[in-house]
């Protein structure tokens, strides 16, 4: 599954592992775009070749906007390609907390909305011709608990209550006392609970490619991979619609871009708090199960734990669905990563005993805003830039929806849902304070990793393991031991705000626990909010770094 002996794998992923999407659509197979050689103008600047990058370059090509996408690594080398593709307005949070944060009409907003984002992708996918297994599916929402433990029942209760809201804001859900799930043939029995209509699910990255192909035909698009923002400000004088202001776009080879719009479609935007101390970051980690096509209903399923556990079919072959099975979330930095796959593979055994083979198993990142709406709009303190960020979960989605409020908001054409998603929203931010306080006390408590070392003797590394050395405090080392025991060492402060990243041993990644930057094991930056690699801390990591660059 992994290839992250090639010191380039990481220029295509983010972790060690493979996501399932690669089975029908490799990394050879994205498309591939040149490096920006020279200073350039355009129209709007995306910064970020994911989906919400792709989603908001398709939207403005077609408003006739002219775009240039430049993206640090190659195309889909984020966390687009490690979700497990989802598109619904079921949403991770749940309404009933939603409505407390912005009232009954804010999650009416949401569900519509989100409606939206999950229909777009499907108008999108048939409007091009693209073949990426959209199609329209139920989601069931279970308790955890099995139904003679006496937690089944209060979940129950919350599910019921979930329920009457989202039929309250108009969703298509009903409660079913005796729900099964058909193919759920386990002992354990869960039943009880809502089926929420009308969701939807889909191949992500067949979709993100089929749109890029139709993008680089389009004469007013461009795109540059292998370009990193280290800068973005913004030009100028503009007050009372007087003057003129643009957006300066620096990248890390010294080339300049300048654009009368830029959009942030990062995952995290690049800056150092503000929005970013607005969210908490967490790993998600999937298995891809082979079923027997036809044994289990196509679905979505999701259970009420606080990491909670969530299934969907994807095509394997003529004889195979993959049951892709996630959960098991932790904050990044927080956790051990050992034993998220087993537990995944454990749970899904026991509820369809007709899985087989175990194929595939990778993690990827996911952005909670404190208020759980995503951040879609003007950057706070800036009138040019745009940003989109805090998926909560429901990322592919929100990136469809993001695209087309953002094309609104350069037209200044009115949106009815732009304020619930305004990056720049108090009432609901102010509600959430004592979680962000809370929160806030709990990342600063990872700074005693400054005090702190993994490893006491570089010989205390097994082959193929990473760990912070940590004899000068002012100066502490990420030390990785290649499967050769080869050494090589980077500072294991991350850019951003001077964390001391921690080993992540399943991907085989730097992540720093204080706002989730990650890095490859040769200190490539594959996560922000950091903006820049790991600096190399001996020759060997300064070949590590050099081969992995490029």
């Amino acid at each position: 599954m992994a290839t992250e002996t090639d010191p380039k794998h990481f220029m295509h992923t983010t972790g060690a592992t493979d996501p399932v999407w690669v089975h029908k659509v490799p990394y050879s197979e994205y498309p591939t775009f040149p490096e920006l050689k020279e200073d350039l103008e355009t129209d709007v600047c995306i910064i970020g070749a994911g989906i919400a990058g792709i989603q908001t370059a398709y939207e403005l090509i077609n408003r006739g906007r002219e775009v240039v996408m430049i993206e640090a690594r190659a195309v889909l080398s984020g966390n687009t390609s490690r979700t497990s593709g989802h598109l619904t307005n079921d949403l991770d949070d749940g309404f009933v907390e939603i409505a407390k944060k912005h009232g009954e009409d804010g999650a009416k907003i949401a569900a519509e909305s989100q409606a939206w984002g999950r229909d777009r992708i499907g108008e999108i996918s048939k409007k091009l011709g693209i073949e990426c297994e959209y199609r329209k599916v139920p989601a069931y929402e279970l308790s955890q608990y099995k139904k003679d433990d006496p937690r089944h029942a209060e979940e129950v209760e919350k599910i019921k209550q979930e329920v009457e809201m989202q039929k309250k804001i108009g969703m298509e859900t009903h409660y079913e006392d005796g729900l099964t799930v058909p193919g759920w043939t386990g002992a354990l029995d869960q039943r009880d609970g809502a089926l929420v209509a009308n969701q939807a699910t889909f191949h992500p990255t067949q979709y993100c490619v089929g749109v890029l192909k139709w993008l680089k035909k389009q004469p007013k698009f461009r795109c540059f991979t292998h370009t990193r923002v280290v800068d973005i400000k913004e030009k100028g004088i503009e007050v009372l619609g007087l003057g003129h202001k643009t957006v300066e776009i620096q990248t890390e080879s010294g080339k300049t871009i300048k654009a009368e719009y830029a959009v942030e479609a990062t995952c995290v935007p690049l800056q150092k708090l503000s929005i970013i101390g607005e969210m908490s970051y967490t790993r998600s980690y999937c298995i891809a199960i082979r079923v027997p096509k036809g044994s289990v209903q196509d679905a979505l399923i999701y259970d009420q734990a606080e990491a909670y556990k969530y299934v969907r079919l994807t095509e394997a072959d003529g004889k195979d669905d993959y049951m892709v099975v996630g959960g098991c979330d932790h904050e990044v930095g927080h956790e051990e990563t050992a034993g998220r796959f087993e537990e995944l593979e454990q749970w899904t055994r026991e509820r369809f005993p007709q899985a087989t083979t175990v194929d595939y198993k990778w993690s990827g990142q996911v952005y909670d805003p404190v208020d759980y709406m995503q951040f879609i709009g003007r950057n706070p303190g800036m009138n040019k830039v745009f940003i989109v960020t805090g998926d909560s979960g429901d990322g592919l989605t929100n990136a469809a929806l993001a695209g087309g409020l953002l094309a609104d908001e350069m037209e200044g054409k009115a949106n009815p849902w732009a304020s619930l998603y305004s990056p720049n929203r108090m009432a609901s931010i102010i509600k959430s304070l004592p979680s962000m306080i809370s929160h806030d006390v709990e990342i600063n408590t990872h700074y005693k990793r400054f005090l702190q070392s993994d490893i006491q003797d570089i010989e205390d590394l097994a082959p193929g393991c990473g760990g912070v050395l940590n004899k000068d405090p002012t100066n502490p080392i990420a030390v990785y031991k290649d499967e050769h025991g080869k050494v090589q060492k980077m500072s294991a402060l991350c850019p951003h705000m001077k964390g001391v990243v921690c080993w992540n041993q399943t991907e085989k990644s730097w992540d720093c626990p204080v706002h989730g930057s990650r890095f490859s094991k040769d200190g490539i930056c594959v996560d922000g909010p950091a903006k820049t690699n790991l600096s190399p801390a001996d020759d060997a990591g300064k070949a590590a770094h050099k081969a992995a660059a490029r």
